[in-house]
């Protein structure tokens, strides 16, 4: 058995699981190569601890690299019991949970280690929509290593650590000092690799939140547990609460829990997982402004590339887990520029297909501006909503109705033109227009709409669609 005492690899797994309930495998397994004068050196366990334990009495199964062994470095043997953690897992039907810490391939073992790594990118892609697959990050994964990083559903880092497919000093013009694009922050803000940043212990209890929260596979049908809420509490100012979704996702949520994914890449687009009456939600929303530092910061209300692909993915996630999706609708247009046109048409695509394409139960809630066909992007009725809710203010309309007025009569008088702008707004706009049209279902108060919210996933518990026969889409 391991050395507990001296060993981080143990002793982070020990602070992540339930007490005493971690058991060690392969305890004993080290390397087979003898190259490089590596028959002088100790591989205790070659460099990877792995077994399985509890969190909050769910099984999980993990894998733990020890960088005080080759620098935590992949060879064959330590690739193979990573890759039998995946194995275990698969069969059990339980999350798997690896805390990186890893120097890159070992050279040593030449085109065996390079092929290792290969073959654990295979398990997890088999994984893949299977079982939850979560990442720590407790130290250096640069290289190949990284890759697991994205293949996996959801990375978070500690604050000191380095995630990084090339090290900031090897990009051209680049140095660390200048630009440390290995950082945390960086991965967590500018690239949208990471879900969370913290200190070590925050790091394991969000990971244990996200454990909590999900389901351990994908034949669960989502995750239920026993609410303890009131199902009729009133949700207090949520129509204050629609510019900053984070806020209104707490108050709508059971005991007001909220996980929230990526929160710090394309913030304008919030994603996150809810309770409602004991169910897991994802919620996916257009968030107008949040807070930092206690200071509030505008983000607009357009859609971006960034946060089309970070809903994109999170909506894919759901719909592979049987999460029920709840989209907050809150948005007038599309980001304007030269760089989001490069991007924009595929990331929106990519978004449409997404929500379109997810057969879990799907409720859309227009709560703020839903305008043109931003609106119809974010979940609406066309595009597959189940069910269409909206608050009574909520604006829906094709455009601006002074603008429409514009375009229709272009060289009309500035009277002529206010006049049909009044007139496209009474017969064109509003969310009483788009009930009578059959695209909104329901008219809530502010007050119910965690009752309604918590009603139609219920009533929606059950459904099945059956589409055409095809191998998978293309996007």
């Amino acid at each position: 058995m391991s050395n507990v005492t001296n060993n981080p690899a143990i002793q982070r797994m020990n602070e992540l699981l339930d007490e005493h309930s971690f058991v060690e495998l392969g305890a004993l397994v080290t390397s087979r190569s003898t190259d490089f004068d590596l028959k002088q050196q100790q591989t205790p366990s070659d460099g990877v601890v792995i077994g399985h334990g509890l969190i909050d009495g769910n099984l999980v199964f993990l894998f733990s690299q020890d960088a005080s062994v080759l620098n935590g470095t992949i060879g064959e043997m330590h690739a193979k019991k990573i890759m039998s953690v995946y194995d275990m897992a698969m069969k059990m039907g339980a999350p798997v949970i690896g805390l990186l810490d890893c120097a890159g391939v070992r050279l040593q073992e030449s085109v065996d280690a390079l092929e290792s790594i290969g073959a654990i990118y295979a398990k997890a892609v088999a994984a893949s929509g299977v079982i939850p697959q979560i990442m720590g990050v407790f130290g250096s994964c640069g290289g190949g290593l990284s890759v697991l990083t994205s293949v996996s559903d959801f990375t978070l880092m500690t604050k000191n650590a380095k995630l990084f497919v090339n090290s900031a000093d090897a990009i051209e013009g680049n140095r660390a000092d200048q630009l440390d694009t290995a950082s945390a922050e960086f991965q967590y803000a500018e690239a949208g690799n990471v879900d969370f940043i913290g200190d070590e212990t925050q790091v394991m209890e969000e990971i244990r939140r996200f454990v909590t929260i999900l389901p351990g596979c994908n034949v669960e049908e989502g995750c239920v547990e026993e609410c303890m809420d009131d199902l009729n509490r009133a949700s207090e100012g949520l129509t204050d609460k629609v510019k900053n979704l984070t806020l209104f996702a707490e108050e709508i949520s059971d005991n007001h829990l909220f996980v929230e994914t990526k929160a710090g890449f394309a913030r304008e687009m919030m994603t996150g997982f809810i309770k409602l009456n004991g169910i897991t939600v994802g919620v996916v929303g257009n968030r107008e402004e949040t807070t930092a530092d206690d200071e509030t910061v505008t983000l607009g209300t357009k859609l971006t590339a960034d946060g089309c692909e970070k809903a994109a993915d999170f909506v894919s996630f759901c719909d592979a887990f049987d999460i029920p999706v709840l989209s907050l609708t809150n948005t007038t247009g599309y980001e304007a520029s030269v760089c989001a046109e490069k991007h924009l048409a595929k990331a929106l695509g990519k978004m449409v297909y997404a929500f379109a394409n997810a057969t879990v139960p799907k409720i859309s809630f227009l709560c703020g501006q839903a305008m043109g066909s931003a609106y119809v992007t974010m979940n609406a009725k066309s595009l597959g909503a189940d069910l269409v809710y909206a608050f009574a203010d909520a604006n829906v309309a094709p455009m601006d109705a002074e603008l429409a007025a514009k375009i229709m009569y272009a060289d009309a008088s500035a009277d002529v033109i206010a006049a049909k702008a009044e007139e496209f707004a009474t017969t064109n706009c509003g969310v009483v227009n788009a009930a009578r049209r059959g695209y909104v279902d329901r008219i809530v108060e502010s007050a119910d709409a965690r009752k309604y919210l918590i009603a139609g996933f219920e009533m929606l518990f059950t459904k099945r669609v059956d589409g055409p026969y095809k191998k998978h889409g293309t996007k």
